[in-house]
């Protein structure tokens, strides 16, 4: 008799949301916006690049909320290591930065960014983005 499997189950019918941002208050407003929202659940905060990179191959999230500037590390960096990576499924991005550069909007989007959000102006749409991407999810899953 095989022992069950030993990977992390989790309920597929949620949109999970992993955010990285070096902020604690901002980190903490989000976390707290993210929560309220239904049918999406937020599996955790980090803030470096390493910390983003190993929670996203650990965990799969549906959707990575991603700042450019980390405590180590860069967004940048985690764009270009999902890129390289094709072991893994790749979360949807959404760049939530106070960095809107056109050059580095360019470069988001070129590295496969689903939105490129700037913190002082594009904060209250992020809740209206993560329900479309939930609600994406809920209409693909067979009933």
């Amino acid at each position: 008799m095989s022992s069950p499997n030993p990977v992390t189950t989790f309920d597929s019918s949620v949109l999970r949301v992993l955010l990285v941002e070096d902020s604690s208050l901002l980190a903490a407003r989000l976390s707290e916006l993210i929560r309220r929202l239904p049918d999406v659940d937020l599996i955790g905060s980090v803030d470096t690049e390493l910390a983003a990179l190993d929670r996203v191959h650990a965990e799969l999230p549906d959707v990575l909320i991603l700042d450019l500037h980390l405590r180590t590390g860069s967004g940048f960096g985690v764009l270009r290591a999902l890129a390289r990576d094709g072991a893994h499924r790749r979360p949807k991005v959404v760049i939530l930065t106070n960095y809107g550069l056109p050059e580095y909007r360019r470069e988001a989007e070129a590295l496969g960014v689903e939105a490129f959000l700037d913190k002082s102006r594009d904060y209250f749409r992020l809740p209206a983005l993560l329900r479309d991407f939930a609600r994406t999810r809920s209409a693909g899953k067979p009933s």
